[in-house]
């Protein structure tokens, strides 16, 4: 049993693969990181800067695109579709654009229409746009 539950650790955690399901499941652990610097950097922007909360939106998404990069590049996808790194984090942020659109479109929507506080909000949207990153970028980058 023992040696079992490290084999499945070492192919959930450690070493490299193309299957799908884990390379989800480690994009989870990403997203989450990645929606950590968002969500604070959200909080921050805008309840001690006194920021446009849609602005403060964007500018943390931004930082989470980053984050969520190396951290996908370093631990989630081993593959690679483009060998030129400029263009994949062109390709890789303008999925990130489209998410973004998307996460503003969500906010805007669940809090101005719903009635829902912004950063609940803000997680919903997440939620969402975490398939919608994933998906676009497993299936033209990390092939």
């Amino acid at each position: 049993m023992r040696t079992l539950i490290k084999n499945l650790s070492k192919k959930l955690i450690k070493d490299q693969t193309d299957n799908t399901l884990i390379q989800l499941f480690r994009y989870c652990f990403v997203g989450g990181a990645a929606f950590l610097v968002d969500f604070g950097s959200l909080f921050i922007f805008t309840e001690y800067f006194g920021i446009y909360y849609l602005i403060s939106a964007a500018i943390a998404f931004i930082l989470g695109l980053i984050a969520n990069y190396v951290l996908s590049l370093s631990w989630v996808f081993n593959k690679r579709t483009l060998n030129n790194k400029k263009l994949e984090f062109g390709v890789f942020a303008l999925i990130g654009i489209v998410g973004l659109g998307l996460n503003e479109l969500f906010i805007y929507f669940f809090t101005d229409y719903l009635q829902i506080y912004y950063l609940i909000s803000k997680i919903l949207a997440a939620i969402i746009i975490l398939f919608w990153n994933f998906f676009a970028r497993k299936f033209t980058l990390f092939r």
